[in-house]
């Protein structure tokens, strides 16, 4: 078993940013429209100053954050401070990857990568559910 595993790495904040780019390419034309204006950060874990925000003793309990303005709030009279921002977590993704156990990793950074795509939009649960269907 161990020489299976001898000369692998874990995945790089690369190969997180290759797979968030295949989950907006899946995305259906409508939403995907949408996810090319938002940047989209990779990061091993969130600031620090993000976590004492938010109140979060452990950085591995945030796997992902969107910041900027949502869509149905936006106003044209709006000076946006800072692009609006999905960031991914890679190690707390990671983690919750290895305890799970049952889905790709592929297929948790949609999960992941969606819900904050969520946020920008507005979306409910049943938008979510049209986009992901994680529980299937």
């Amino acid at each position: 078993m161990v020489k299976r595993w001898a000369g692998r790495h874990a995945p790089s904040l690369e190969d997180f940013a290759a797979l968030a780019e295949a989950a907006i390419a899946a995305l259906p034309p409508e939403f995907a429209q949408h996810a090319r204006t938002v940047a989209l950060r990779i990061e091993d874990f969130a600031p620090e100053d993000v976590l004492q925000e938010m109140a979060m003793e452990d950085p591995f309990g945030l796997t992902g954050l969107y910041s900027g303005v949502p869509l149905p709030e936006k106003s044209l009279f709006d000076q946006p401070m800072e692009p609006d921002t999905i960031w991914l977590f890679r190690r707390p993704i990671l983690e919750e990857w290895i305890e799970r156990g049952d889905v790709s990793l592929g297929a948790l950074v949609t999960h992941v990568y969606v819900h904050e795509l969520a946020h920008h939009l507005g979306w409910t649960d049943d938008d979510i559910a049209v986009v992901d269907r994680w529980w299937e």
